[in-house]
């Protein structure tokens, strides 16, 4: 979608915008493709962000995503960062420097959680299972009782590097029952898989505008507890950026955020929570996600392809799929991306042997079943 606009300089908006050009139907990891609302909204001219605007842009914006993720005990903290950003936060405000985490590692971003609680002074825990494998309550449990010394554990969601949804209601209720405080990284999974903050008794969960909600990158938001507040407001040396319980002293004075925030990303999450209540609700919402990815998978499985997810903890937002032996992943994404389609390469230790199809942000049922019918021809067409 090209917005266009009286213009002084259309030549320097028109050598920019041949750079970047939609040239690619997008099934990829993040970012992904904008809702049109969410592109004509960020259109909009800038205003001040200490504006009584603004405090009313991010006062709704709080209030609607705390519905949507049903977190009527949590703060809503917005972070002008990537998701990232909430994970050297969660370490920073509530791990005394030395201490450990246990990390739960399903695939490349669970290691990357590792890597930030080590890069912070703080040592990691590993829980660590095979690419394309969930972590098991009854795992967890003896990891904690063998370990009963860390202060936190992290769990990735919805790994987006192997395309697995951990069973995050009973891995919550497990880290509860060993009273430890629990960080979820929801990157690819808030706005597409269910999230119950209240429910789940979650301390801080997190995820960027650039995934399920179908925004550009540039915002993330996080759901955090009123334990995370009261361990930080002691902790020393927690930073400045991140600092946790400045942010909510900006939510309840400033009606803003310390730093200046992306207040076109806002004004963007803000439409998307918007189209959810307009279509339905959360469930309806959900449950369109839950369609997409059963649809992809369905599809991928009829050209006798593997999903690298083991049964009953398929992601629904993104899959990675096996190639046949004597194929590569990588092969899959170019023939792809030559017919007009941009999937997602694999990642991390499996990127040899898988590609992957992301399903979040803007697209259609027959998006979804135009890219499958050009991939059954690629994968002919490979095979030989």
């Amino acid at each position: 979608m090209e917005l266009r606009f009286d213009m002084d300089y259309e030549d320097a908006y028109r050598e920019v915008y041949e750079m970047v050009k939609p040239r690619y139907k997008l099934f990829t990891a993040g970012p992904v493709a904008c809702f049109p609302e969410v592109l004509a909204i960020m259109s909009t001219q800038m205003f001040s962000h200490r504006s009584a605007e603004a405090k009313a842009l991010h006062t709704d914006t709080l209030t609607r995503l705390g519905r949507f993720l049903e977190a009527g005990r949590g703060e809503i903290i917005l972070f002008p960062s990537s998701g990232t950003g909430f994970m050297e936060a969660a370490v920073r405000n509530t791990v005394p420097r030395g201490e450990k985490v246990l990390v739960t590692v399903i695939g490349a971003f669970g290691k990357r959680f590792a890597d930030v609680v080590e890069a912070n002074g703080r040592r990691a825990v590993i829980l660590e299972k095979e690419p394309g494998q969930a972590i098991k309550p009854e795992e967890l449990d003896d990891t904690l009782k063998k370990n009963p010394d860390v202060h936190a554990v992290t769990i990735t969601y919805n790994e987006t590097s192997t395309g697995v949804l951990n069973p995050l209601p009973e891995l919550a209720k497990v880290v509860k029952e060993h009273d430890k405080l629990l960080f979820v990284d929801a990157v690819s999974a808030m706005g597409g898989a269910d999230i119950r903050f209240d429910e789940w008794d979650i301390d801080l969960v997190f995820a960027s505008s650039q995934k399920a909600f179908g925004v550009p990158p540039g915002l993330a938001m996080a759901a955090v507890s009123g334990r995370v507040f009261e361990i930080a407001g002691k902790m020393p040396e927690r930073g400045w950026y991140f600092d946790l319980p400045l942010y909510r002293k900006f939510n309840e004075k400033k009606k803003g955020t310390p730093s200046t925030p992306p207040l076109p990303q806002i004004m963007g999450l803000n439409v998307v929570l918007r189209i959810i209540e307009k279509m339905g609700g959360k469930k309806k919402w959900l449950d369109m996600y839950r369609k997409r990815s059963e649809t992809i998978r369905n599809g991928v499985k009829e050209m006798g392809l593997g999903i690298l997810a083991e049964p009953g903890y398929e992601s629904p937002t993104i899959t990675a799929v096996v190639v046949p032996e004597g194929m590569r992943g990588i092969d899959v994404y170019n023939a792809m991306r030559e017919r007009g389609f941009e999937l997602a390469k694999g990642y991390g230790s499996v990127a040899e042997k898988t590609f992957r199809i992301g399903n979040m942000g803007y697209m259609t049922f027959e998006d979804i079943e135009e890219m499958l019918s050009n991939l059954r021809e690629v994968v002919e067409k490979l095979k030989g």
